[in-house]
């Protein structure tokens, strides 16, 4: 599933198709992905202006000038596609709606932006600006991990006491909204924190530590177009390259890069999850 970075990369892409553009109409093309669609969702998208795109965690927010946001999760295989001719990004022709375009949005000047899904566990709903902290899939997320609320002493607050492994704690989008697997790993190894180590069990000092961290492998990859692995593309349709500089997510039995190591990565289980780290550095 996609995570923080490449939900960036994507919200960035999209930015110059749709940003002050209006929809021209929105073309529904199934009643429902992974959940129903909002209804009347082509009729309250139609002729509605975009007035900027947002991301929370996750997800991508469209605010219209109806005093209505659009909520985008990409799922597993979510894609975003623009074709059209947009100003000073790139240049894709029209093709003919194939069998996974669920939504088509018909921006101005002749722009398309295509919601391609083919396992279909994606979603799209509508929901009110003003009173989008209270929607159900945003109403228990924690901080941005690349705004201003989250720094050290929120991480130690928040992690302070828990008996669970500092892995399963980052992964906790009540914590800290939008980190997933891959890049957990190569936090904690940059830090030479175990995933295996418990919460209560950590200096404070090293709790915060984390959070520079964070933001340093977020903005790295956000830099790199994100991560793809299997169905990640950014919005012009270009792949992300931060895969090729994996410290050790999916590098089992390699050599720890980390200098003067000498040790060699190994893949765990967590929860049903695949943690990867060097046992010789990260205590």
């Amino acid at each position: 599933m996609p995570e923080l970075p490449e939900v960036e990369t994507v919200r960035r892409g999209l930015e110059p198709a749709m940003a002050g553009r209006r929809i021209v109409t929105a073309q529904i093309r199934r009643p429902d992905l992974r959940r129903p669609f909002p209804e009347r969702m082509a009729e309250r998208l139609g002729g509605r202006q975009v007035l900027r795109l947002r991301r929370r965690s996750k997800y991508i927010l469209a605010d219209l000038d109806s005093g209505e946001s659009l909520l985008i999760h990409l799922g597993m295989s979510g894609r975003m596609m623009i074709s059209g001719d947009v100003v000073g990004s790139f240049h894709h022709d029209h093709v003919s709606p194939g069998r996974h375009d669920h939504v088509i949005l018909h921006m101005e000047a002749d722009i398309r932006v295509t919601f391609n899904d083919a396992r279909r566990f994606g979603l799209m709903d509508l929901l009110t600006t003003d009173a989008e902290a209270a929607h159900p899939l945003l109403a228990h997320l924690g901080p941005e991990p690349l705004g201003n609320a989250f720094d050290g002493p929120a991480l130690v607050s928040a992690l302070r006491g828990r008996r669970m492994p500092v892995k399963a704690a980052l992964l906790d989008q009540r914590v800290v909204a939008g980190l997933g697997n891959i890049y957990v790993c190569e936090v904690l190894h940059r830090t030479g924190l175990s995933p295996l180590r418990r919460c209560d069990q950590i200096a404070e000092a090293r709790i915060a530590a984390l959070v520079p961290a964070i933001r340093e492998v977020l903005e790295e990859a956000i830099e790199a177009g994100g991560s793809s692995l299997r169905d990640h593309r950014q919005a012009n349709g270009d792949l992300g390259y931060f895969q090729h500089s994996f410290r050790v997510y999916g590098r089992e039995g390699q050599p720890c890069v980390s200098e003067g190591c000498g040790g060699t990565i190994r893949r765990i289980t967590q929860s049903g999850r695949s943690s990867f780290h060097c046992p010789q550095c990260q205590r």
